[in-house]
């Protein structure tokens, strides 16, 4: 207890002059601010000299939170402005790709105009829907039918040569056998020497070019064009070039480009023979002959209907 006492007895006057000091400064301090002597001035201004430079340490921790405040208001706008070029690239991507697809079709349009037909042919461009993309069978679907007037049998061409022929036609679309088909047989012509030929498909890129008259005059690179014997194409359509193969048969380098089949445009032939069925592509249809005479009382000759009416 005794000690205790005792220093309470040193405590209490001790923080009694220690606060009698400090009030004693302040009250020093705003007098020496106050006075506007040029003496009290100088000493000012040394202090300030003194002590202000030296206070940068102070400091240090302030400046280096107002500098990461900053960096983070910086970082939050490269963030928001990182995010918006990615949405704007993005959507430049896909402008790209439409522009790429437009570029496309303008070019098998602008082939499709470039092509020099017969005058007195008149054709009707049409879009691809389907490929079969059977091994078995090369063929195409487009979108035109017998609402646009097609017929079986008429000639279809890409942007540079010719493609096939329409073999079965629907009201709003139409097949389409290509050269490459198995059953595709073409009549065609060889310049410049003027040998004719028969194009069959075996279902491969290049066709084999087939009955030759003399092949001793046939070139790699001659120009191949239907000849319009049978009167199923037009004559003088581009069908490709003589190529030679490894085993040394002669084949067609064919000038449609059968990888980007898009459009086709189908050529209106109606000066040619009208097929009626899809047989009459490669034999003619035989006359209906009736019973020899005296079997009974009928004609040899089945009479025409145009024959009953004369």
């Amino acid at each position: 207890m005794a000690k205790d006492r005792s220093s309470d007895e040193f405590t209490g006057p001790l923080k009694r002059l220690l606060l009698a000091v400090l009030l004693f400064c302040l009250i020093a301090l705003f007098l020496v601010w106050r006075i506007d002597s040029p003496r009290v001035e100088r000493f000012r201004a040394q202090v300030i000299d003194r002590v202000v430079p030296n206070m940068d340490w102070a400091m240090a921790p302030v400046t280096a939170t107002v500098q990461i405040a900053r960096d983070f208001e910086s970082y939050r706008n490269i963030y928001d402005q990182n995010r918006e070029l990615r949405r704007e690239l993005r959507q430049m991507t896909a402008w790209k790709e439409a522009a790429l697809q437009l570029e496309q079709e303008n070019a098998r349009l602008r082939d499709l105009n470039n092509v020099q037909l017969d005058p007195k042919l008149t054709y009707i461009t049409g879009v691809v829907l389907a490929d079969s993309g059977s091994p078995f069978r090369q063929s195409v679907l487009i979108n035109l039918g017998s609402r646009d007037g097609i017929v079986d049998g008429w000639a279809t061409m890409d942007g540079i040569g010719l493609v096939g022929r329409i073999s079965g036609v629907g009201a709003n679309t139409s097949r389409v056998i290509l050269l490459t088909d198995a059953t595709s047989r073409i009549p065609a012509l060889i310049q410049p020497s003027g040998q004719r030929a028969l194009i069959t498909g075996d279902n491969s890129s290049a066709p084999p070019i087939d009955f030759l008259e003399n092949p001793d005059l046939v070139r790699p690179g001659d120009r191949i064009v239907t000849s319009g014997d049978g009167d199923v194409f037009p004559p003088g359509l581009l069908i490709g070039q003589v190529a030679e193969d490894s085993g040394g048969r002669l084949r067609v380098r064919l000038a449609a480009d059968y990888e980007r089949l898009e459009f086709l445009r189908v050529l209106r032939d109606h000066g040619a023979r009208r097929v009626t069925a899809p047989s009459g592509l490669i034999t003619p249809a035989e006359p209906q002959v009736a019973p020899m005479p005296g079997a009974g009382a009928f004609p040899s000759v089945i009479p025409t209907p145009e024959a009953a009416d004369g």
